[in-house]
């Protein structure tokens, strides 16, 4: 110990710093100063001077060996295009019109041609994105037998010059229902695609990146984003139970606008001065504590968390801590997102729950001993369920307590893997006519395809971006699926490996590993039995299959006229854009492909007799599912079903619809072309009035 005494450094003291910017500028005196000079910042100089950064040349900047660097990004992040987008909004219904006249279609967001192909372009390529460039991360430099490991500054996406978003100006500042779907819906086919190109890096290096986190800073900085004026309360658009697989989407469309802090708050004039008041919170789940009851929440404030020294400190009345302490004294209600941990999704869930009043706060002593701020927060009477129906389905999957109105707890007997219960909390009515559950497509002999087909060799599983597997090459090359099975974009067909296909474990099979989600039938108001969901369902994600008998329509045209569970691939089908823009990956615009279903033969499915749970799907106008024709072989022979997917993120017990399409105009009435045979109760603002 005495040994060492000269070198002991007392670590418990702390010396007392100031901060940069309160030290005050020291200048020499008079006989120390050189001579003061004035120069253009680009000279010409006095002999004995030269430019300093950032004003030097190209010239100079080489033989400048100290030249500092600032670590700034060459265009900002949050960009906006040069050129105001367009957001172009449909004429008003005329409510006067029949009901079998062909409504307006929804409101479309049109991506504008680009201005000057022959300008550069100012997008990083995607493909330096998926290089294995250890600039993007740490780097190790061995410095004379010293490793030193230092911080390289991250690219930034940035914004297309030649892009439109097609959200005016007014509409980014304050949004509207559509949207705000549409701003959710293009950020997910965008993150979805840079999933597929992650997905095929990962399966060679190793390397898993976020494509979320690029995908939410592309689209910042090309402006397809809303509601960009901050405000407390209610945020145009976004509804109460909207759900949230990334903390960047709450971004996008105004809800909450830190990508990490928990407390969002605005800057207003006070009585005195200017001070802050929480506009919105995320409840992470983790060190919230709600009572028992789900309308009342106890907040932990932010701050006082270890550092790197792993040394934690008493919190601070400041910044989300202060506004929320203004809130409160103000009664200004407050926006709140419940976060939520999902064993299905494996992923937290992020839910909208609607606006909460603070009642009190208080300080006390936390698990690290130090103090740090409570508050207390009751949801505002009048609001529809939210995290208290998330509640309720944690305790009907343990059974506590039974639910009124239960008719069967698994209507499939036990074929599908996850039960589907039977409710009717409406009527009387105790289930739907009998029918064979299947979940399988039955082929009858009217209904065969000749073409042969072959799977592919891969042992274990297919690996994306291996052009060697049959199935890939089928696909276009890419790999249709997510790795957690999230479907990437529609296409005409998609191929997946068969049974017979040596890999097991292949995650080309998401159709044919049958249902993932626990559904429910349950009786509706208007509309008889109809299909919802007792998990969230993530955008793209892989519902059912539509089983039954199919058959060859134009041979079996007589014995489908009075059959209402009959999926027919002939009908007419309103087109919408889901897949990802090209332009905003930094890809050829001309490559996009189709998202157009093409069906060998005119298939239909009956599940009149024979069927699962796709039978008691209704339609809808404005539906929250889509089809899309996979294929596989067996036995060399080709077989064609029809599954479902999410167009968007749906909430728990929201019913899935999809559109059963129209027939072409069968007649006239009063001068207009009847479409459709029955008439439509979905209800939906862009409702056609009838279907089938």
């Amino acid at each position: 110990m005495d040994g060492n005494a000269g070198n002991y450094t007392d670590k418990t003291r702390v010396l007392d710093i100031k901060p940069l910017r309160t030290l005050r500028p020291v200048f020499p005196s008079g006989n120390q100063a050189p001579p003061f000079v004035c120069a253009p910042p680009f000279g010409p100089f006095p002999p004995g001077f030269s430019s300093f950064y950032p004003f030097t040349s190209s010239s100079s900047s080489q033989t400048n060996q100290h030249t500092p660097d600032l670590n700034q990004a060459q265009y900002p992040l949050h960009q906006q295009p040069q050129n105001p987008p367009v957001y172009q909004q449909p004429p008003p219904r005329n409510v006067s019109e029949p009901s079998n006249q062909q409504p307006q279609n929804p409101p479309v967001y049109q991506q504008q041609p680009p201005r000057n192909v022959s300008e550069p372009s100012m997008v990083t390529p995607l493909r330096s994105f998926r290089s294995p460039d250890t600039s993007n991360g740490n780097m190790e430099q061995d410095l004379e037998g010293l490793t030193v490991k230092r911080k390289i500054p991250k690219k930034r996406a940035i914004a297309n010059p030649n892009f439109e978003s097609g959200i005016s100006i007014s509409d980014r500042e304050n949004g509207n229902r559509d949207l705000v779907v549409s701003v959710l819906m293009r950020f997910d086919a965008l993150r979805r695609r840079f999933s597929q190109l992650e997905d095929a890096k990962e399966a060679v290096s190793g390397i898993i990146k976020r494509g979320d986190l690029k995908s939410g800073s592309i689209c910042m900085s090309s402006g397809v984003r809303t509601n960009t004026k901050k405000r407390p309360g209610i945020v145009p658009g976004v509804e109460i139970g909207d759900i949230f697989f990334f903390r960047f989407e709450m971004c996008l469309v105004g809800l909450h606008s830190p990508s990490m802090a928990g407390i969002d708050y605005l800057v207003v004039k006070g009585e005195t001065e200017e001070e802050p008041i929480a506009t919105s919170i995320v409840s992470s789940g983790y060190y919230d504590n709600d009572e028992g009851n789900p309308d009342v929440l106890i907040y932990t404030g932010q701050g006082g968390n270890a550092d790197k020294d792993k040394q934690s400190s008493d919190q601070k009345l400041e910044r989300g801590n202060l506004a929320l302490e203004k809130s409160l004294r103000r009664n200004s209600a407050v926006r709140v997102i419940r976060g939520l941990k999902e064993a299905s999704h494996n992923a937290k869930i992020y839910i909208y729950d609607g606006l909460y009043e603070i009642k009190e706060s208080w300080v006390e002593k936390g698990k690290s001993g130090h103090n740090t701020f409570k508050y207390k927060l009751v949801r505002a009477p009048g609001q529809p369920p939210a995290f208290a129906t998330w509640t309720a389905i944690q305790k009907w999957k343990v059974g506590v307590p039974s639910r009124q109105g239960l008719i069967l707890p698994d209507i499939t007997g036990g074929i599908e893997g996850i039960p589907v219960s039977l409710m009717n909390e409406v009527d009387t009515d105790n289930g739907p006519a009998y029918f064979t559950y299947s979940k399988t497509v039955n082929y009858s002999e009217s209904f065969k395809l000749t073409q042969p087909s072959f799977g592919c060799d891969c042992a274990n599983s297919c690996k994306p971006g291996n052009l060697d597997c049959h199935c890939i090459r089928k696909n276009g090359g890419d790999f249709p699926y997510t790795g957690n099975g999230v479907l990437i974009s529609r296409k005409p067909m998609i191929f997946e490996c068969s049974p017979s296909c040596p890999c097991s474990t292949c995650k080309n099979k998401v159709t044919q590993m049958g249902i993932k989600v626990r559904l429910e039938v349950f009786k509706t108001e208007n509309r008889g039995w109809g299909l919802r969901s007792w998990d969230a369902i993530r955008a793209g994600s892989f519902i059912c299959i539509y089983a039954g008998e199919a058959k060859d329509k134009s041979k079996v045209q007589q014995t489908i006229a009075d059959d209402d569970y009959t999926f027919d691939t002939t009908r007419v089908y309103n087109p919408f854009k889901w897949n990802y823009e090209p332009v905003l990956a930094d890809e050829d615009a001309s490559e996009e492909m189709s998202e157009e279903s093409e069906m060998p033969l005119p298939m239909i499915i009956s599940a009149k007799n024979i069927g699962n749970v796709a039978r008691f799907m209704n339609h809808s106008c404005s539906p929250n599912v889509f089809w899309q024709p996979v294929t596989y072989e067996n036995n060399s022979q080709l077989f064609v079903h029809v599954a479902f997917f999410a167009i968007s993120h749906i909430p728990p017990l929201t019913e899935l619809t999809y559109d059963y399409g129209i027939s072409r105009p069968s007649g006239t009435q009063n001068g207009n072309p009847l479409y459709g045979k029955r008439k439509c109760f979905c209800g939906s603002e862009y409702c056609r009035g009838s279907f089938g």
